[in-house]
């Protein structure tokens, strides 16, 4: 296996981990806030919404833009607290480098990388 692919591979295995845990973690947020929270509840779907399009190679940068707002609004809540929010910090930056890079699914390596 050349360097290409396996870098390839690596990059999607991260895209979907990264998308599927804020998946993940955004529906459980709002699974266990339920109506006590609305404005967590309300972050927490808009998360969930970006996630899944994020993880769609045709609607990832729409996904990401709203992966980016709320990521920021919830940086920006936990900071006021005086709270560090590094995990939300990590996943931001996640967003912004696979954003950067494109989706990786469905494209073939390059003739000239696969020889």
């Amino acid at each position: 296996m050349t360097d290409h692919r396996r870098l390839r591979r690596a990059f999607v295995a991260f895209h979907l981990t990264l998308g599927l845990t804020l998946l993940v973690l955004s529906v459980a947020s709002v699974v266990s806030t339920g109506k006590t929270t609305p404005h967590v509840s309300a972050l927490g779907s808009l998360e969930a919404l970006g996630a899944a399009l994020f993880l769609m190679p045709r609607l990832l940068r729409l996904g990401a833009v709203l992966l980016l707002v709320t990521l920021t609004v919830a940086i920006t809540i936990h900071a006021v607290r005086g709270q560090f929010p590094g995990a939300l910090l990590v996943y931001a930056a996640g967003v912004i480098f696979v954003t950067v890079h494109g989706s990786a699914f469905g494209k073939r390596p390059h003739a000239a990388a696969a020889a």
